[in-house]
């Protein structure tokens, strides 16, 4: 059974680890918004599959799906992806799904973050939400994981932790108003520490450009090891996002981690640009209460968002004419895994990638095994 618990994970003696940590397996979420995912979501599945697919090389993952999805996400997954039936408002594991927490004795918890479609009635990309809000608990019940239930809006891929105390996060997101209007930017750091058990906040500025969960840092830079950063990078002084790298370049040279290093950062290229085709945009259906998409609307693609497997890189193919200079110098940086691109644009499509569509649950001596079959 999962406890919901009253303490914060700081004040209990837990962290948010590193993502490079061992997992015990991932946990994804099967695609079915019409008015998200065109030609009925079916191109979405695909990839989807594919990714599923490529990750459970290196661990176990798990794949929710609702009643109505169940049977044709069972046909279309591997026999070495597990299948549960779970109810959701759309397809983001990391948003809607828990951020585990570990301690030193090898316990795992899961924090669930309140969750307002990136916005709520400000901004948000659909209403309504309330399914999504209870996936993290839905997971943490099959986990058999206790349960910190944060008493602010969050989502999984604002933030990202080295596991040694520090988290990036952008200006863009966390300080929107249409996250937590009633609470400080002070606030919401120390609330950040209580429930990552992290000690140093590095706040980036914005986030991709046309990124539209209003900047998670998960698309623009992440931690590859303790002290060293992964970033978007263009050179092309032109484009919007130019001066968004740079402006993050500079604040990771001028930041500090936990332990007082500086950061090491390593540029990785920009695919494209890059834009929704007419063709992708008329296979999607209009929905009362979402975000609707256009032909020609500039999509916020980024390789950063990749997910870190057991052995493994899961990198989204964007653009033949950058994907690969953006595995190679993925596989500089992770030279002990093995880096395997997927095709990825049916998901970029959607708003976002494969990490934001991932959510590992780290290994622990409670709970080992579970996330698996």
């Amino acid at each position: 059974m999962s406890i919901t618990l009253d303490s914060t994970p700081a004040a209990d003696g837990f962290r948010m680890p590193g993502e490079f940590e061992p997992h015990q397996g991932c946990w994804m979420l099967w695609p079915w918004r019409p008015d998200n995912w065109r030609d009925g979501a079916l191109p979405a599945q695909r990839a989807f599959a594919a990714v599923a697919e490529a990750i459970s090389r290196f661990e176990p993952v798990t794949v929710g799906a609702s009643g109505a999805q169940y049977e044709f996400a069972r046909g279309a997954l591997p026999p070495a992806v597990r299948v549960v039936e779970m109810s959701s408002d759309d397809a983001w594991m990391r948003d809607v799904g828990p951020t585990c927490v570990v301690d030193r004795a090898g316990g795992v918890r899961g924090v669930d973050w309140r969750f307002n479609a990136w916005g709520g009635l400000r901004g948000g990309l659909y209403f309504p939400w309330d399914q999504d809000d209870l996936v993290a608990r839905k997971v943490l019940e099959i986990e058999r994981l206790d349960r910190y239930r944060a008493p602010f809006v969050n989502e999984g891929g604002a933030i990202h932790s080295d596991g040694e105390g520090t988290l990036l996060v952008t200006e863009q997101c966390l300080l929107n108003r249409n996250r937590n209007p009633q609470i400080t930017g002070a606030q919401i750091e120390a609330l950040l520490k209580a429930y990552t058990g992290a000690t140093e906040v590095v706040w980036l500025g914005d986030g991709v450009f046309n990124d539209e969960t209003d900047g998670h840092v998960d698309n623009l830079a992440c931690f590859v090891a303790p002290g060293e950063v992964a970033l978007l990078w263009t050179d092309d002084e032109r484009d919007p996002q130019h001066v968004i790298c740079l402006d993050a370049w500079e604040r990771l040279h001028d930041a500090r981690d936990a332990r007082g290093r500086r950061f090491k950062v390593h540029r990785i290229p920009m695919p494209g640009p890059l834009y929704m085709t007419r063709a992708e945009a008329a296979g999607l259906q209009t929905r009362a209460g979402a975000k609707p998409r256009h032909a020609r609307e500039r999509l916020a693609a980024s390789y950063v968002n990749f997910y870190l497997a057991n052995g493994g890189v899961v990198v989204p193919l964007l653009d033949p004419r950058t994907d690969a200079a953006a595995l190679a110098k993925l596989r500089r940086l992770f030279p002990g895994r093995k880096v395997v691109g997927v095709p990825a644009r049916e998901i970029l499509l959607g708003g976002g990638n494969i990490h934001c569509i991932t959510q590992q649950v780290p290994a622990g001596a409670r709970g080992r095994g579970r996330a698996g079959r």
